[in-house]
């Protein structure tokens, strides 16, 4: 059998990379809802009816939210001006989110490598370089992740990231003047705010960067005002007090603990990137992706160690400079031997990688279409909840459970209690006990009835078991579900 000629050969990440942006293109057509896209279409929708009092997104309620964003607020003010439907708002940002992310990545892999294929091998080994155990996340870049979040904020402040990055190396190499540094310090801010714990994984690649460049005393002022003009920026931002959040993270430990189980099953493939950060870190001591990803394994485990494990969102600082050594070790490793094993044995990682999201097909594709052993990957996306909008209106209150309550707020409704943690809504535990009084098997006539009332709740959606007589059945819906209205 011939070997592949060099030209090919060249060719082919540039080529397999081109071929994921489009399976993402036409992901983005079909904008499969998993996860908090409720959530980013309540904030859009709030945000579309009132710009400077959007309230809480998803209860009746006047708190602020970090949901609402600068980047929520342009989408906010697009859906307003325009006319579109939310979730064709939604296609609109997952466009520019993923148009950021690679030329993100483009930019800032050629602060590392002048090599011409490190951009793409780099860009696959971010979206396949993971684990044989399917895991899906915000902020997390494995292809099906991606899949399912390209429309959320985390993407965008991903790519907005990949950028800072870049720029930074570049200030820090050539010199910028005073305009430059304030405008990093601006770009900083930006993906602090539009999502928080992007900005985490930001900042420790950015501290990362500095250290490994060692600026000198010209830098260190400007530095030291980008720096600042950032903190005024995020301080300054009237939607919600970002400062307040660093005493917010009690309540969302429990759900993040489950980022520290399963790691070899999850980011196992990763290991072949530590293994070329040790690679790197032979050849200089202060390599970038190096101490990028000791500062983020250090964040990663002290946050195990210590209970909050919200701190586990700064994996990606471990993940995505191991990810990005794998691929550039295949192109610069020493002797040509090297590189060869180097690259076959990428190969061989990102083919497993490819092989255990390969049922993100089913997002482009309709399953009966896919292959047998393919279609056995994909998991079904919510259904959603848009058979209640002929009859439930804007800023109607419904009584709905937890996964109801994830989804429905996105059409304009609200819930009386909110589908995910609320830091800055004081009143969020008795809504939830509410919810349960309500929905509880045992629960009397006058308490649910009670219930009702006191949120002015005048729809209901539940079970066919739900049915009481002061409910009228409205509609059914996917799964059982009826949507009852109360009767007034």
């Amino acid at each position: 059998m011939r070997a592949a000629p060099p030209g090919a050969a060249r060719a082919l990440p540039t080529v397999a990379a081109a071929l994921v942006l489009v399976l993402m293109l036409l992901v983005i057509v079909r904008l499969p809802w998993a996860g908090d896209l409720g959530m980013h279409a309540a904030t859009v929708q709030r945000l579309r009816h009132s710009l400077l009092h959007p309230g809480n997104p998803l209860v009746d309620a006047d708190t602020p939210s970090p949901y609402y964003s600068p980047w929520m607020l342009l989408l906010g003010c697009l859906a307003r001006v325009t006319g579109l439907s939310v979730f064709n708002v939604l296609r609109a940002g997952a466009l520019v989110g993923l148009g950021l992310l690679a030329t993100g990545v483009w930019r800032y892999v050629r602060t590392l490598s002048a090599h011409r294929a490190a951009p793409a091998l780099a860009f696959l080994s971010l979206v396949l370089l993971w684990g044989p155990l399917l895991f899906n996340w915000s902020g997390f870049l494995g292809l099906n992740s991606l899949a399912l979040t390209v429309s959320y904020p985390s993407v965008l402040a991903l790519g907005l990231s990949f950028h800072l990055w870049a720029s930074l190396t570049r200030a820090l190499r050539s010199g910028a003047g005073w305009g430059g540094w304030l405008g990093l310090g601006a770009l900083w801010a930006l993906i602090l705010l539009c999502h928080q714990f992007t900005g985490v994984v930001a900042s420790l690649g950015a501290l990362a960067t500095v250290i490994a460049a060692r600026p000198g005393r010209p830098e260190l002022p400007r530095l030291g005002a980008a720096v600042a003009l950032g903190l005024v920026l995020l301080g300054a931002w009237p939607y919600y007090d970002f400062f307040a959040l660093f005493s917010a993270g009690a309540g969302l430990e429990a759900i993040h603990r489950s980022l520290y189980g399963h790691l070899a099953g999850r980011f196992g493939l990763v290991l072949l990137g530590v293994m070329a950060l040790g690679a790197r870190w032979r050849r200089d001591r202060r390599d970038p992706l190096v101490l990028f990803f000791l500062l983020g394994a250090l964040v990663f485990a002290a946050g195990g160690l210590t209970g909050h494990y919200s701190w586990g969102r700064a994996l990606p600082a471990a993940l995505i400079p191991a990810q990005l050594a794998a691929a550039l070790e295949a192109v610069s490793a020493g002797r040509r031997a090297v590189r060869a094993a180097w690259a076959g044995a990428l190969g061989a990682a990102l083919l497993a990688g490819a092989w255990t999201q390969a049922g993100m097909l089913g997002y482009v594709a309709d399953r009966d279409a896919l292959p047998g052993v393919v279609a056995a990957k994909y998991r079904a996306p919510w259904a959603g909840y848009h058979w209640v909008t002929p009859w439930v209106r804007y800023g109607d209150v419904v009584m709905a459970r937890t996964m109801a309550s994830r989804q429905i707020p996105a059409y304009g409704a609200y819930t009386v209690a909110p589908g995910y943690p609320d830091v800055f809504l004081p009143s969020a535990g008795a809504r939830e006990a509410a919810e349960r009084r309500y929905f509880s098997a045992g629960a009397a006539d006058s308490v649910r009835r009670g219930v009702l009332r006191e949120y002015g709740v005048r729809w209901v959606v539940g079970g066919r078991g739900d049915a009481e007589p002061w409910l009228r059945r409205v509609a059914g819906g996917p799964g059982g579900q009826v949507l009852y209205e109360v009767a007034r």
